[in-house]
């Protein structure tokens, strides 16, 4: 099982880094996280340097794909040539979204329904698209998913455990990262976010 991280220039660490500690919680063999970007090396908005993993051709090829976030999204969708090899399928893929991640998806016309969630800042680029954005931080339809806000990161990679391992599995990736004394309230809540979209 092999998911792919979009993570592009002057992205938000929060929004890349957070899913990708989660989702390697799980230790099914096989089980594989890799970030994908357009170039070798991407500049963080912070000034951090992330080598990819994968290129974003090996990415659309991936099991469930999680798309980023960060200060350059309006010009990732603004550059037709980098658009074009997002050749994503949620009838073979998952696919999640990331705060200005859920714009991509919005390019791309995947956002079936024109319901997701994203950040305040993002929120009325993505509603000149064309989609209605809901107050609140996580939203399925079917196998797309979209998250507003950093630390909402958390429910698209325990939604995406869940739909790839399982319930108890998503359950235990929470439990490990979230805070010693609040384990049992950080579980609840992912899971009270998640499980109706499951």
């Amino acid at each position: 099982m092999h998911i792919a991280i979009l993570t592009f220039d002057g992205f938000n660490e929060l929004d890349s880094l957070i899913p990708f500690g989660i989702l390697q919680r799980v230790k099914t063999p096989g089980w594989r996280v890799s970030i994908a970007s357009p170039t070798p090396q991407v500049v963080s908005m912070n000034g951090v340097t992330l080598h990819a993993q994968i290129s974003l051709q090996e990415a659309c090829g991936a099991d469930a794909v999680l798309v980023g976030s960060g200060m350059a999204t309006r010009e990732v969708v603004a550059n037709p040539a980098l658009m074009a090899q997002l050749q994503l399928d949620p009838t073979r893929q998952l696919i999640g979204a990331q705060c200005s991640g859920t714009l991509i998806l919005a390019k791309l016309g995947l956002l079936e329904g024109g319901v997701a969630c994203t950040d305040l800042t993002t929120k009325p680029w993505v509603v000149e698209a064309g989609v209605e954005v809901l107050n609140q931080p996580f939203f399925a339809n079917g196998n797309v998913a979209t998250a507003g806000g950093c630390l909402a990161s958390q429910y698209l990679a325990t939604w995406m455990i869940a739909r790839l391992e399982g319930l108890e599995a998503a359950k235990s990736a929470m439990h490990y990262v979230a805070p010693v004394g609040e384990k049992e309230v950080y579980v609840e809540r992912a899971m009270g976010n998640i499980s109706p979209y499951l």
